[in-house]
């Protein structure tokens, strides 16, 4: 019995010195990592930071319950059960998404991050932004002026446009599509190269900041079968309306560039 006693003991401290090993590895490879205590204290001092900031919103829009999402939505019952509806659209793209670029900016400035240099200096800015790429509710189209990346909180909304938008093809009976992001994080490389031979281009874009990306309405990545009228754009119209509506961003209707041009709220 005393035998039992020892190895039981000696067990004790190894898996002691294995968690303490264990966190002391976190906290050399992510010195960012503070603890919670220490964070919860400048939250009630009012002394957080922009990161801590931007961390503390993405997290409370992860965090909320998505039935308390749907409860929101038009295209959910109060129990959480998708509708079997019919497709509605909008009456009017240009009336329903009208948001101008002076108030997408003022969000942007607000979410968004500094301006980013160039591709290095995305790879560099880790910490703001957060990688984002080609799954099972959308595609990336081929990027060739922009960058995949976003600040957590307009990565949380892409994901949620593009999950309601296949929720809703399957309620309304609709062949399964992705929609395809076709711009994203713009460094202002990007935007220099841009303005060379598109004079439309603005010098200070909401892609600048993190904040803003365009989802294609007229090509969309095929799952079951391909929709060859504008089902998917009043499908589609149907999601960024209700989202609008519920006060997650700003939108555009854009019809040179053929995108919705969304800006996270």
């Amino acid at each position: 019995m005393k035998r039992k006693s020892k190895i039981n003991k000696r067990r004790l401290l190894v898996v002691f010195i294995g968690i303490t090993l264990f966190f002391i590895t976190i906290k050399l490879l992510f010195p960012s990592i503070m603890p919670f205590g220490h964070r919860t204290e400048n939250v009630k001092n009012g002394k957080m930071t922009e990161e801590e900031r931007r961390r503390a919103d993405s997290i409370k829009i992860i965090s909320q319950s998505t039935p308390d999402r749907m409860k929101l939505s038009s295209f959910y019952k109060s129990g959480g059960a998708l509708k079997k509806n019919r497709i509605v659209g909008v009456r009017d793209y240009d009336e329903s998404f009208p948001d101008s670029q002076s108030l997408q900016l003022a969000s942007a400035f607000h979410y968004g991050v500094r301006p980013v240099a160039n591709r290095q200096d995305a790879e560099k800015r880790k910490n703001e932004l957060v990688y984002i790429g080609s799954n099972p509710y959308y595609d990336l189209k081929k990027l060739n002026s922009s960058v995949p990346y976003l600040v957590p909180r307009a990565a949380v909304l892409l994901q949620d446009i593009a999950r309601t938008f296949m929720d809703s093809l399957q309620a309304k009976g609709v062949p399964i599509n992705k929609i395809l992001v076709s711009s994203v994080l713009r460094t202002k490389e990007d935007v220099d190269k841009l303005r060379q031979h598109n004079h439309n281009a603005t010098s200070n874009s909401c892609h600048l900041y993190g904040t803003t990306f365009d989802i294609a309405y007229n090509r969309y990545a095929t799952i079951t079968r391909p929709v060859r009228n504008d089902t998917l754009k009043w499908v589609l119209s149907e999601v960024l309306n209700d989202l609008r509506k519920q006060g997650r961003c700003y939108i555009k209707h854009e019809k040179l560039q053929g995108c919705f041009h969304i800006t996270v709220k």
